[in-house]
């Protein structure tokens, strides 16, 4: 029976992968990612020499058709650029490919890390139960994304670029100025930086530091 691995990968530290990812990226037959260039970076620091595909979220239907003919008789594992696949990125929709081919094919999930857990281990929230709702909408529907953010029974996680970051803060903070959070910038890399406390404690503190990399939200519940 043919196996599709969706395989974590490290989200900025190396090291974070673990044995059994890569002992599954050794031994199959491709593995399909978003940044070929990206991920080779990974696989050559564990001498990994896997034929790599790349599959994103413009890859053209040809391209889906493709890799659904070669799970019928090659083991295939799937990476994102960083962090667990399927979370926040096309991932799901191939797995979803895959369940809708019918095809006697065995989908193994190899866990790891992932920004979202990251963050709300350390927190300092009550995350028994948190709501995450992934990227913050660009343009449309943010009014209705964060008004949905602020009836939320429980803590919300959410992902934010570097390019958006402190407007987002601001206007979270016009709509309910005594929001408390904690904010990951780069995590797990050599740059890691943890800011916590009130809103407008967190805005000042990020309008002092250099604004790069990817974020990570998490806003107490109310």
């Amino acid at each position: 029976m043919p196996k599709f691995f969706v395989v974590s990968t490290p989200i900025g530290n190396l090291d974070d992968i673990s044995a059994r990812a890569i002992e599954t990226l050794k031994r199959v037959n491709f593995i399909l990612c978003e940044d070929t260039r990206r991920t080779q970076k990974l696989l050559n620091h564990y001498d990994i020499k896997v034929k790599t595909i790349s599959y994103h979220q413009h890859s053209k239907l040809a391209k889906i058709d493709y890799i659904l003919k070669l799970l019928k008789d090659n083991d295939l594992a799937m990476v994102c650029d960083a962090g667990t696949p399927g979370i926040s990125d096309p991932g799901n929709k191939l797995i979803e490919k895959v369940i809708d081919t019918k095809e006697d094919i065995e989908i193994i999930p190899i866990p790891g890390p992932s920004a979202l857990t990251s963050i709300a281990s350390i927190a300092g929230f009550p995350m028994d139960r948190f709501l995450f709702l992934g990227f913050i909408p660009q343009k449309r529907k943010r009014a209705k994304f964060f008004e949905k953010i602020l009836k939320s029974e429980h803590s919300v996680i959410v992902y934010e670029s570097c390019h958006r970051i402190l407007k987002t803060l601001n206007q979270l903070k016009e709509l309910s100025p005594d929001l408390e959070l904690v904010v990951g910038r780069e995590l797990t890399k050599k740059f890691e930086t943890i800011y916590r406390g009130s809103i407008d404690k967190v805005i000042k503190e990020l309008e002092k530091d250099k604004v790069k990399g990817e974020f990570v939200i998490v806003i107490k519940k109310i």
